[in-house]
């Protein structure tokens, strides 16, 4: 639970995002939080409203926004997954995504660049709760100074499998350990001298994102990574329906292989999804942002109130 001082450092780094994202001309929109049907995604496990479904993202709103007729559209909201408690997990969390068509997953790393230059700028000088600057970062789990001046580094999930695991990409596919192996072996090494953007992600492991012209194996998707820590998840957004209604039932395929609950194909979101040409589009963990920023080792910390000081 935040004491007085961490609730204005929250308001003013909520403040400072609002006021980036309306600066470069986007629209703040809303959606709605109980939503009858999700995008189908066999890796998340979402809670439940009286019959309908809290969201665990609100991808599926703002790309129909954007088939509405909107090109820069952003959004601060509260989401849900079902389990998600940790150190870097809470089952309902703060998120900010934001969407522009006319663009690609190049433009949304050159966006992420140019967000956290903003905060720093701004909350830099508030001392007492901001551990960073543009000279540097120091998160509260590390006495390394994290170089934050971009442009950041990049590394290609290919190159990290093959730099830090101790099994190629190609036999963590295979053995379906990809996720296994890049948490335990990959992600501890990512960003820890600077923040880094790990792209190129194999096709099955972006289920709405394009495939990378002249290497259809992969899509462009990419994650950033601070210390370690998955900040953000964007990509340049598949718009092919076809394809996309051929992921989606993969996906549908896992849930029940699984034994999850059934969903629908959202039917609605491919007939808007048939209206957009060429976009790309983005989530970033908030809290886990807040957290770095304020040198917390955890995400309970930087929130008003964690599940531990309720009941």
């Amino acid at each position: 639970m935040l004491d007085v001082q961490g609730l204005r450092f929250r308001a003013a780094f909520f403040h400072s995002l609002r006021s980036f994202f309306i600066a470069q001309q986007f629209i703040e929109v809303d959606t709605p939080i109980r939503q009858p049907l999700l995008i189908p995604e066999a890796n998340i496990q979402p809670l439940t409203s009286e019959g309908a479904y809290l969201q665990a993202s609100p991808e599926l709103c703002m790309k129909r926004l954007l088939a509405l007729g909107c090109d820069r559209i952003f959004q601060l909201c509260n989401c849900f997954r079902k389990g998600e408690r940790g150190r870097l997990h809470l089952e309902e969390f703060t998120m900010l995504e934001w969407y522009r068509t006319g663009a690609d997953y190049e433009d949304l790393m050159a966006d992420c660049e140019q967000l956290v230059s903003s905060l720093l700028a701004e909350l830099g000088g508030l001392v007492g709760c901001c551990k960073g600057s543009l000279d540097g970062l120091r998160p509260g789990d590390s006495g390394q100074l994290i170089a934050m001046q971009p442009p950041w580094d990049r590394l290609s999930v290919q190159a990290a499998f093959a730099r830090f695991s101790p099994v190629s990409l190609e036999q963590a596919l295979a053995t379906d350990t990809f996720d296994e192996l890049l948490v335990e072996h990959v992600e501890p090494y990512l960003g820890v001298e600077r923040p880094l953007f790990l792209y190129d992600y194999p096709v099955a492991l972006g289920s709405l994102a394009r495939r990378k012209n002249g290497f259809p194996h992969l899509v462009e998707r990419f994650e950033l990574y601070i210390n370690g820590i998955e900040l953000a998840n964007g990509f340049s957004e598949l718009t092919d329906v076809d394809e996309q209604r051929q992921r989606f039932a993969e996906e549908l395929r896992l849930m029940e292989k699984w034994g999850r609950q059934p969903m629908q194909m959202p039917e609605r979101f491919l007939e808007d999804l048939a209206k957009l040409d060429r976009a790309a589009g983005i989530a970033l963990g908030v809290d886990r942002l807040l957290m770095l920023l304020m040198g917390r080792k955890c995400i309970g910390e930087v929130v008003s109130f964690a599940p531990d000081d309720l009941g």
